[in-house]
């Protein structure tokens, strides 16, 4: 595997054009182009977001140009003074994919996870996608469990 020169870089609440670097890649790589670039929240919504102590948005920069990232969440638990991340979002651009970018990732996520005290961090992958399953199996316990959908 080649290792890429990318820089993984959190995203700050001024960094509003990364945001949208990184819902261009999200939509490209899940072929969901309307649900990431349709409808996207005004600066102030992401501003705000990214200025909370609760969202984390992590870009990979070939350059300026956002090629990977993740978006996760800190779940502060109730049951223990503890916390969990839970991984939303992760993607790479094809042109960038199998250098490493997506560990990288996931490397400077643990380490804000260390830094904030969490407990664990956790994702979730779709059957049959294979290329994720197997970098998630490589970083961590497998759990089999059920997603159910609950409209409101």
């Amino acid at each position: 595997m080649t290792r890429s020169p990318c820089l993984i870089h959190r995203i700050q609440p001024d960094d509003t054009a990364l945001m949208a670097g990184l819902m261009d890649v999200f939509g490209e790589a899940f072929e969901d182009r309307e649900t990431y670039g349709a409808h996207r929240p005004d600066e102030a919504y992401w501003r705000s977001l990214l200025g909370g102590d609760s969202f984390i948005a992590l870009a990979a920069l070939d350059g300026d140009r956002v090629v990977g990232g993740l978006a996760a969440y800190e779940l502060k638990k109730f049951e223990q003074r503890r916390s969990e991340i839970y991984i939303y979002d992760l993607a790479v651009a094809e042109t960038h994919r199998r250098r490493g970018i997506a560990s990288a990732l996931i490397e400077a996520l643990k380490k804000i996870g260390r830094e904030r005290g969490a407990w664990v961090i956790f994702v979730q992958a779709d059957h049959g996608d294979d290329p994720a399953i197997a970098l998630y199996t490589g970083l961590g316990a497998r759990e089999d469990v059920l997603h159910f959908d609950i409209e409101v």
